[in-house]
């Protein structure tokens, strides 16, 4: 069996047709029918399927299919590997970044301590939900993601914890409510938020925990992405945020907020870096996890003293 001939059994199950396949690997036709002859008889198995638009898999190509995709990855990773050590760099990271205050504060944090000792490390670093990030992980678009890890743990992932993160009620310092002591959820049911896109899952989240004790969920005066935005709108138009409680800690300039005291309304969730379980780290997305773990614990110990 040829690596060769492997690779271009995947470009074929790409295309499914033998035609732009061949056009794509820059191949006659006839070439690579007999490449995939080729692979057919080393496995023993009819891969493919000749069909009046094209070709189809057979359950032996899907299954092969399935174990090309690990092997193009592991590939991927090993050119990597060999790539630094024949140069002596620390790397390019592709990171995944959740949109939060705190996965903000500990990216910041972790590359200016990295910018001290290997300042010509590069970075594309890609805020989105947990829903985008992951898959991009699985496939090999990204080398870390740094969010809310997942209740239950991925068997293909590595999550390592950095820092735990409460989510609150936020408004100014001057709403009414802020003079309360004791509120219940039932309480906030009429008040006026800005709140997250209801495609985020921190909104989601915040549905279900009206919706868990049947009370229609807010329907909000706001919904922005943007956690400084809502924040600025809470401290200014006397609406309701939720959002981290680390932004109680070191908020933006100028906006005096405060938590809302709601205990039904605290979420807590743990923050960490996830990468592919086996997979190989580049010196720089090592380097990268031992600094973001510096700086959570140097958060954390702010957060005591304050």
């Amino acid at each position: 069996m040829e690596l060769r001939d492997i690779e271009y059994f995947a470009v074929v199950a790409e295309h499914r047709n033998l035609g732009r396949a061949a056009a794509a690997l820059e191949l006659s036709p006839t070439a690579l029918s007999k490449s995939l002859r080729r692979l057919e008889k080393s496995l023993q198995a009819k891969l493919v399927n000749r069909t009046a638009k094209g070709v189809e898999l057979t359950i032996e190509g899907d299954a092969l299919l399935t174990r090309v995709r690990g092997l193009r990855l592991f590939l991927a990773d090993v050119a990597r590997e060999v790539s630094d050590l024949a140069q002596g760099r620390l790397g390019r990271l592709h990171i995944g970044a959740g949109p939060s205050a705190i996965v903000e504060r500990l990216l910041a944090g972790a590359h200016a301590a990295l910018m001290k000792t290997s300042s010509k490390v590069t970075m594309v670093i890609r805020v989105d939900q947990t829903d985008v990030t992951l898959p991009a992980l699985r496939a090999g678009e990204l080398d870390l993601v740094i969010s809310g890890l997942p209740a239950q743990p991925d068997g293909d992932l590595v999550h390592e914890p950095l820092v735990d993160d409460d989510t609150v009620v936020i408004a100014s310092a001057a709403h009414p409510l802020a003079k309360k002591k004791r509120l219940t959820i039932q309480d906030l049911a009429g008040e006026r938020w800005v709140l997250s896109p209801a495609d985020a899952v921190i909104r989601r989240r915040f549905d279900q925990l009206f919706e868990a004790r049947g009370i229609a969920p807010p329907v909000p005066a706001v919904e922005v992405s943007s956690a400084v935005l809502k924040l600025r709108m809470a401290a200014t138009s006397g609406l309701l945020s939720f959002q981290s409680a680390w932004w109680l800690y070191d908020p933006p300039p100028g906006l005096e907020l405060v938590r809302i005291p709601v205990t039904e309304m605290t979420l807590c969730r743990r923050i960490g870096v996830s990468y592919r379980k086996g997979a190989y780290l580049s010196p720089a997305a090592r380097k990268f996890i031992e600094l973001l773990k510096m700086a959570a614990k140097e958060m954390t110990a702010g957060k005591q003293s304050m």
